[in-house]
């Protein structure tokens, strides 16, 4: 079956059909940028566009950077505040006029890894994190999802949040190289590892690709590795969900 699946970020949305029996591509990704923060006309307005590259009538699953329950938007940390309250299946099936089913990115991306990538199988407690203009998070525990964590929102002991200290947008923003962003990221796993005791820690997002650039700055106990999926994780799961 193919599904169109499409990831929304903080500064852009992207998307590709994928075939949901082997989760691979069936095109090539289409990414298109967009303001930080979009508004909700230019996010529906962008995805229409992604439909209408793809000229898809089908069913579509996407990513959506915020906590949702039964399609409702809980959060906008790094989108419009006015997306608070928003039915966002609604929203994205009325604006495409196709069937639309949206989750948060993380979980989408996480879920992916789950039935294809790193925690395939795997029975432990494993923690994904999505690093890139946020930190999404998603947990697995013997296998099952448990939906809408928020760990890149806990707060550290020097009163910011994750996120707010080590997202990928932070390192951009205050120009730090790789040791010394790494150094920092690692204070944030090994603050995460003292609050769940993970045995897996798998990084997505962009940031996943760069892995090499700052693993020797990595001191915890359990296990981190990049997604199997790398950028791709987030599109091939809101597939899935779908």
């Amino acid at each position: 079956m193919e599904v169109l699946g499409i990831d929304i970020g903080g500064s852009a949305i992207k998307g590709a059909i994928v075939n949901t029996i082997t989760g691979e591509f069936t095109t090539d990704r289409y990414r298109i940028p967009t303001s930080q923060p979009a508004t909700i006309d230019e996010t529906v307005q962008t995805v229409s566009n992604l439909v209408t590259h793809f000229n898809w009538r089908g069913q579509i699953g996407c990513g959506f950077p915020a906590v949702l329950q039964n399609g409702i938007v809980q959060t906008a940390s790094n989108i419009d505040k006015n997306f608070i309250g928003v039915d966002a299946n609604k929203l994205f099936s009325d604006a495409t006029g196709c069937r639309v089913n949206v989750n948060n990115d993380a979980d989408a991306a996480g879920f992916a890894e789950l039935k294809f990538g790193a925690v395939k199988d795997f029975q432990g407690l494993a923690i994904f994190l999505t690093i890139g203009t946020g930190i999404g998070s998603a947990i697995f525990n013997k296998g099952n999802l448990i939906p809408n964590s928020e760990l890149g929102h806990i707060y550290m002991k020097n009163g910011k949040k994750g996120e707010h200290f080590t997202s990928d947008s932070t390192r951009k923003r205050e120009e730090l190289d790789w040791i010394t962003w790494g150094k920092r990221f690692n204070k944030y796993l090994i603050y995460l590892e003292q609050l769940f005791y993970p045995d897996l820690i798998i990084l997505g997002g962009g940031t996943s690709k760069k892995l090499d650039k700052f693993r020797e700055q990595i001191s915890t106990n359990c296990r981190v590795e990049a997604a199997t999926l790398l950028n791709n994780a987030g599109i091939v799961g809101a597939a899935l969900l779908a």
